[in-house]
């Protein structure tokens, strides 16, 4: 069972209006259809100013940035590369 804070912070939720100016992390992942995970790590490859105070929230400029970079295939993460499947 996720513990609370999971679902509250981890958890994309749908925003009010799809075409407000700003939106949080949750919100942002919501609408471009990915995870939380993923939003702060393109906020973090990117070099966007994404935070007011502690809350990260992001504008249209920075939505249009990160799904830009997505569709050119940009910045990723390092990591494990996955292992093939065998052939059934």
């Amino acid at each position: 069972m996720p513990s609370e804070k999971y679902l509250k912070y981890h958890v994309p939720k749908p925003p009010a209006d799809v075409n407000q100016e700003f939106m949080t992390v949750q919100e942002t992942a919501y609408v471009l259809g990915c995870s939380v995970k993923v939003v702060r790590a393109r906020i973090k490859d990117l070099g966007l100013r994404a935070a007011v105070g502690r809350r990260i929230v992001t504008s249209r400029d920075d939505r249009l940035a990160i799904h830009e970079a997505a569709r050119a295939g940009g910045p990723r993460r390092p990591g494990r590369p996955r292992k093939l499947r065998a052939a059934a």
